[in-house]
């Protein structure tokens, strides 16, 4: 292929905005060099042309019909070019939003259902902020939050997602389905750290159950949900956990409930700032959460 045959570069960008603003002096602003540079690029292309580009008049340059084409012809292929830059150096928008929750829900329960809010919304970042404590929601921090409670938190949209009800579990290898043999058996505590409303432990569990000689001060203590559950699960004893996070151990036979009474613990709802309940990201994630299987009402949920 035979090389292009091509005025200057320069001498064409400078006639070009020097046609749009039909003046010499818009043109020099733009393009951030003088009027006098601008005049001197048009006449050496109108030279190497061979052609007249303008009719000079005072205070005004009016282009020829020669020129008139050739910029109907190079502002297209500026736009094009341009167009061309932005494309490929422009960087696709991306929207991060920070979901704050407790070890548990994210690891058991959200986790495994990441891809649905990925393949509805790629242009999400999701952040799982994992922990027990209440944080700001002030965007910074987070943007929504999975708390346990009664609902009703100031300023905050509520909505319930799934109960909480502590119920004793423990690995079938155990063979423990009488109640009065449980002081024979390790304990389990979750008790996480540093939050000011702790779930129901076993000294709430023995308040309803009175078995004689059992020690609720004994035995393992995690202060993580999901370590309580692998000890469980392994044999290490019985622990006192939220029956609605243990779905699959249960269904799988990798724990049983031997017995009761069962606990009514708070229920666990998605909040978030009444201020941002129509913004576009905070339904997005809200309604992945809500879909989330396991869920309360995924269609219909309840707000308080």
């Amino acid at each position: 292929m035979s090389p292009r045959r091509l005025p200057s570069l320069s001498a064409l960008r400078s006639f070009e905005a020097a046609a749009r603003h039909e003046s010499a002096k818009q043109a020099a602003q733009e393009l951030s060099v003088t009027a006098t540079a601008i005049s001197h690029q048009i006449r050496g292309l109108e030279e190497a042309l061979g052609l007249a580009l303008f009719v000079r008049k005072p205070r005004q340059l009016e282009l020829t019909s020669q020129g008139r084409e050739l910029q109907e012809v190079l502002g297209a292929a500026f736009d094009n070019i341009a167009n061309a830059v932005d494309r490929l150096t422009t960087a696709p928008r991306r929207n991060s939003v920070t979901l704050s929750t407790t070890p548990a829900i994210a690891v058991r329960w959200l986790l495994p259902w990441v891809c649905m809010l990925r393949d509805k919304n790629p242009e999400i970042d999701l952040r799982i902020h994992a922990t027990h404590e209440s944080v700001a929601l002030d965007g910074i921090t987070a943007d929504l939050a999975i708390r346990y409670g009664d609902g009703r938190w100031p300023g905050l949209v509520a909505e319930k997602l799934i109960d909480n009800t502590f119920v004793p579990v423990c690995s079938p290898h155990l063979n423990l389905t009488d109640v009065a043999d449980l002081p024979n058996h390790t304990l389990i505590h979750f008790r996480p750290q540093d939050i000011p409303l702790t779930p129901l432990d076993w000294s709430s569990w023995q308040k309803q159950a009175r078995v004689p000689g059992l020690d609720v001060t004994a035995g393992l203590v995690f202060s993580d949900e999901t370590h309580a559950v692998s000890a469980a699960v392994g044999g290490q004893g019985v622990a006192l956990l939220g029956r609605e996070l243990l779905e699959d151990e249960l269904n799988e036979g990798r724990l049983v409930q031997p017995f009761g009474p069962e606990l009514a613990g708070k229920p666990f709802y998605l909040v978030y700032p009444e201020s941002r309940q129509d913004d576009p990201i905070i339904r997005a994630v809200r309604d992945w959460v809500m879909a989330v299987p396991g869920g309360l009402c995924p269609l219909s949920p309840e707000r308080v």
